[in-house]
């Protein structure tokens, strides 16, 4: 059974903070310039260069402060409110779960989290974003649940696709969030519970730090 962000049990897992600065990934790896945490940032590295040739990880989205995940939680909620009138507030928090954490237990928040995919760049040095099955960030409502990770009804190229991202991620010890494809995290609370560390490494930064060089 997939364990949701909203689970009680991720929420109860202790906080010691590593206080890992926040740093900027480099243009090759992250155009937009996402921030991460140091120690996930030196992982992805890692990961990017195990891929196969003519591949590349392309992070779209790292650190993310908390006025912008409340802002992604007050869209997508009242999204499920006009879909499911009457819902109660634990069916909204689980449902809006599937689609954005709670925000003293987001990933994001922590800088322990990315929203990335697979580019070629065989042909096109700048990378040439490829198919996993649906967009990034396509909620399940609009991607028919095909932006779950283990989703069966995706073409085969996209399921090799997100298997890749599995193997080179899972790797470097990031776990994936079931319900988003593109969604992996280190040293946050979720990644705790997954893998069965005694604490999270990381907790929220609420306040915009000086980004690392």
């Amino acid at each position: 059974m997939t364990i949701l962000l909203a689970d009680p049990r991720v929420r109860a897992v202790p906080v010691i903070e590593s206080g890992e600065p926040l740093v900027r990934l480099g243009a090759d790896l992250s155009p937009a310039g996402a921030v991460v945490r140091a120690g996930l940032a030196e992982r992805l590295v890692r990961a990017d260069a195990a891929l196969p040739t003519g591949l590349r990880l392309r992070v779209l989205e790292g650190h993310r402060s908390a006025a912008d995940q409340q802002a992604i939680i007050e869209t997508y909620a009242a999204q499920l409110c006009a879909l499911h009138p009457g819902i109660g507030p634990a069916d909204l928090e689980r449902l809006t779960s599937r689609f954005v954490a709670p925000l003293d237990v987001a990933p994001h928040v922590a800088g322990a989290a990315v929203d990335l995919t697979l580019v070629d760049v065989s042909v096109d040095p700048a990378g040439v974003e490829l198919d996993l099955g649906t967009p990034i960030d396509a909620t399940p409502e609009q991607s028919g649940g095909r932006c779950f990770t283990a989703a069966d009804d995706i073409p085969a190229a996209a399921r090799a696709r997100r298997d890749l991202l599995a193997e080179v991620l899972g790797a470097e010890g990031l776990v994936n969030y079931p319900t988003e494809w593109w969604h992996w995290s280190h040293g946050d609370r979720y990644w705790a519970l997954v893998t069965g560390a005694d604490h999270a490494l990381h907790g929220p930064v609420l306040v915009e730090a000086e980004v690392a060089a």
